[in-house]
C-alpha cells in the first residue's frame, strides 16, 4: 500500500558491506515504489543512485572492510523517495572529487559515483562530515 506523503515513515536497516545486503536494500526500497506506481524509469534511477551509494560506502568509506556497518534509512510515498546511506568512515570533501567528464579524467578507474548519484536523483546531499550522502527522487507524474 502506497502511503500518502503526510502519512509516510522511515524504514532503516544496518546493513554489512555484501551483495546480498545490497540486494536487499534495493529490492525493500524498489517494492515500496512499486506499490506507489513509480515508472520503470524511477525505478531504474533509484537502482543506481543506491547501488552507487551503497559502493562508495563499502570502497571509500570502509576501505572495502564488508565487516563495518552501513546505514540506509527510507523513506517511499506517492510523492517522493528519499534514501540515506552513511557509513563509519571519515568521510571526505566532495568539493576534492576530480570531474569524471573532463578529459583529463575518462580513464580514471573511479569518480563516477556521485555523479551518477547527480544524475539519477533529483537532489543529492552530502553531510558535513562526508560520510553520509541523502539522495531524493520525485514521483514522475
Amino acid at each position: 500500500m502506497c502511503l500518502q506523503p503526510e502519512q509516510s515513515d522511515s524504514k532503516s536497516r544496518v546493513v554489512k558491506g555484501t551483495r546480498k545486503a545490497f540486494d536487499q536494500i534495493q529490492e525493500n526500497v524498489l517494492a515500496c515504489m512499486e506499490d506507489c506506481g513509480y515508472t520503470e524509469t524511477d525505478l531504474f534511477s533509484v537502482r543506481v543512485a543506491i547501488e552507487e551509494a551503497l559502493a562508495n560506502a563499502l570502497l571509500h568509506g570502509h576501505q572495502g572492510d564488508e565487516s563495518r556497518d552501513i546505514e540506509v534509512e527510507w523513506k517511499v510515498d506517492s510523492h517522493a523517495v528519499e534514501i540515506s546511506v552513511q557509513d563509519q568512515g571519515r568521510g571526505y570533501d566532495p568539493k576534492m572529487v576530480p570531474d569524471p567528464t573532463a578529459d583529463e579524467n575518462l580513464a580514471l578507474p573511479s569518480g563516477r559515483g556521485v555523479a551518477m548519484m547527480h544524475s539519477f536523483m533529483d537532489e543529492v546531499q552530502i553531510n558535513e562530515k562526508g560520510n553520509m550522502v541523502t539522495m531524493t527522487r520525485y514521483a514522475a507524474r
